[in-house]
């Protein structure tokens, strides 16, 4: 990434070869040729003899001129003219004919073309009657030779020709030379050497502190081995990148590649994935061929969970398994009975519990780095690298946005800095606002706002008493997230939507889980409270409930009757079970307990709400007229609240849209109807 703003990085143009500069194709021969080929076929071979009409020749013969004719495979005819005769008729130049000779043999002076043999002849005699030396057609056969070669050799070569196009556009479809039928098992590596220009760079990553320092010491080892090499010490064989979606890994490994100035190669774990039996092990063996030969070098392979699932866990596939190979290969090629010295293989993946033991061992991978969501100072770091080629004004600040943005991914602060960018542009602003950006998270978060849906006023009342509620129970409960932003005015599928702003726990106690149950079941405990009934708009708040409520008692150990047990299995392994891991009179214990905890924390949510009846009107009511309200508007309301976290921002001035952004953690999507 370039460090000036708004100018997009020239890459220097590196010298054409003298391979590039005149590549000779054979397609120019065949095309030569073919047109030698054709034109030889229509080729007239005749010497410029000229023809005649059936008067002429019938006048020739009556004055006795001709002195013999030879008819040619009855088609045509060749007038020989006495040579004593020939001066008084003249050539296709106007000259005066004269006899002509072409290797020894003499041409004809004029040529007939004749339409029956029978009626010609009969025209002959009849033209010499009373003559006493009349002249009669000799009739002789003749082979066109070079006709009879060109109806073999053309379409032959026609043949070939298509062929060899056919095969051409096959390789080119199939990626070059090395997709053509016969190289299908080379492999479809990338590489990035000292010729190729990788602008990234480990300024360009930030937020990943802990893992560049690993990285960057496997750098460190290429450029300057001796450092390490003294002491006794070897470079790891292979460097595993773990984490979720969006958080920087192949970025990385991008900057790996322009950092080390060593043979970089790059490839995807289903490039090894072939229809064709053993072309993936095959990919694999050529892959480390060309590293061994280019050593000290670097293999990328991303998204390696495509070949390194677990074997012999899938039920699907037979025990003879392309994918399996593929893995055996390469955990052969990582660290088995031959010499791997030099070759370094860096992967990267978000699904390392379902990877085969065999591949995660010391020996073929012996670092693990993970790299996790970025806090907030790893926030701070990616939206600065993500601003350097915007135009900002001074209201940007990134402090405040990395405080808005709990949860986020580099990916995703990635997203949040070009939507911004496209509103200030859709709006004709000439920099980047603060307010650009707060409607960027919105849109990414929520969806797209839809003023114009049309929702009846009895709907709407009850949305805004569902929103209420949410905000009302949160307001009151002292571990649930504080409130940011209510707003009833659809977006994407929900029809409202309430923002916290959660706080970034490492650990999360019972009383904290259940508080957050309670308000996430507070708009259908104020439907009930107000109106005393129910409706279908809390389907997102009840899966969510549902889950969380499930986690607590299967994964945490956090109800009393099952006890301290947790039936999670963190290797992946019971998506292909096909019975679940307790018995089925722990399961009827289960589903009661997590119905206990669930109405546990409605019945509190209704609590909480009939004795604050008069304040959640209040609310719902500047809900309905405003349609957005913030979390200064529930102060006025029901007081400051009791537990207030220093990390929260101070917002001011409830009418400065600015100052209030959702988190991706805490959007709630209660107004989703069935």
């Amino acid at each position: 990434m370039s460090k000036e703003k708004n100018e997009k990085p020239l890459l220097p143009k590196t010298p054409k070869s003298d391979d590039q500069k005149s590549k000779f194709s054979f397609y120019w021969v065949y095309g030569l040729l073919a047109v030698i080929f054709i034109g030889l076929q229509f080729y007239s071979w005749d010497t410029g003899t000229k023809r005649i009409e059936k008067g002429e020749l019938l006048k020739m013969l009556q004055e006795q001129d001709v002195d013999s004719i030879i008819l040619v495979n009855k088609e045509s005819a060749e007038i020989f003219v006495k040579a004593e005769r020939l001066s008084k008729y003249k050539g296709e130049d106007g000259k005066p004919k004269s006899k002509k000779v072409t290797f020894g043999v003499s041409q004809p002076d004029f040529l007939y073309q004749i339409g029956e043999v029978g009626t010609f002849e009969d025209d002959l005699r009849r033209a010499q009657e009373g003559i006493s030396n009349p002249v009669f057609a000799k009739i002789v056969s003749r082979r066109n030779w070079t006709t009879e070669i060109l109806g073999w050799i053309l379409p032959v070569l026609l043949l070939v020709g298509v062929w060899f196009f056919i095969m051409r556009m096959m390789s080119r479809g199939a990626g070059g030379a090395g997709g053509q039928i016969f190289n299908i098992g080379k492999s479809k590596a990338q590489l990035f050497d000292k010729n190729t220009n990788v602008n990234v760079t480990f300024k360009d990553v930030a937020g990943l502190e802990e893992a560049k320092v690993e990285i960057m010491e496997i750098v460190d080892f290429l450029k300057n081995p001796d450092k390490y090499t003294k002491l006794g010490g070897k470079i790891p064989k292979g460097v595993l990148l773990v984490g979720p979606p969006g958080t920087g890994k192949t970025l990385l490994a991008k900057s790996v590649a322009g950092e080390a100035h060593v043979p970089f190669f790059s490839i995807s774990g289903s490039d090894f994935v072939e229809m064709f039996v053993g072309v993936g092990a095959s990919r694999v063996r050529d892959l480390f061929k060309q590293a061994k030969e280019k050593s000290p070098c670097i293999i990328f392979i991303d998204e390696i969970d495509a070949i390194g699932r677990a074997r012999g866990k899938n039920p699907a596939t037979g025990a003879n398994d392309e994918r399996e190979n593929t893995l055996n290969q390469l955990l052969t090629e990582m660290d088995g009975f031959g010499t791997n010295s030099g070759v370094i293989v860096l992967a990267a993946t978000n699904r390392a519990d379902i990877l085969d033991r065999a591949l995660m061992r010391a020996g073929r991978f012996d670092r693990q780095i993970y790299v996790e969501l970025p806090d907030l100072e790893g926030r701070k770091e990616i939206f600065d690298v993500h601003m350097r080629p915007l135009k900002l004004d001074g209201s940007v600040d990134k402090d405040f946005l990395a405080k808005q943005t709990p949860g986020f991914s580099g990916a995703d602060i990635a997203n949040v800095c070009n939507e911004a960018a496209l509103i200030a542009a859709r709006h004709s602003h000439e920099n980047i606002n603060k307010q650009d950006f707060m409607d960027a998270i919105d849109r990414i978060i929520g969806g797209l706002e839809k003023k114009n849906k049309i929702i009846s006023v009895s709907e709407k009342k009850v949305i805004a008493f569902h929103e209420a509620g949410h905000a009302t129970a949160s307001w009151l409960l002292e571990h649930a997230h504080p409130l940011v932003k209510v707003t009833i005015v659809p977006r994407g599928k929900s029809l409202g939507a309430a923002w916290y702003l959660p706080e970034e726990r490492s650990i999360t106690t019972y009383e904290q889980m259940f508080d957050e149950l309670v308000a996430t079941l507070g708009g259908r405990a104020a439907e009930q409270v107000i109106f005393g009934k129910i409706s279908t708009g809390a389907l997102s708040d009840l899966e969510k409930v549902t889950k969380q409520a499930y986690a607590m008692v299967t994964y945490y150990g956090l109800s009393k009757k099952v006890g301290n047990i947790s039936f999670y299995d963190s290797t992946g392994q019971q998506e292909f079970a096909f019975s679940k891991p307790f018995s089925e009179k722990t399961n009827e214990v289960i589903d009661e307990e997590i119905s206990t905890i669930v109405e546990s924390a409605y019945t509190k949510a209704v609590q909480i709400l009939t004795d604050n009846q008069d304040g959640l009107t209040q609310l719902a009511n500047k809900l309905l007229e405003k349609e957005v309200i913030f979390g200064e508007d529930l102060e006025q309301i029901f007081g400051k609240r009791q537990w207030v976290r220093e990390e929260i921002p101070h917002v001011v001035n409830g009418t400065e849209y600015e100052q209030k952004l959702p988190s991706p953690a805490a959007e709630d999507n209660a107004g989703t109807s069935n």
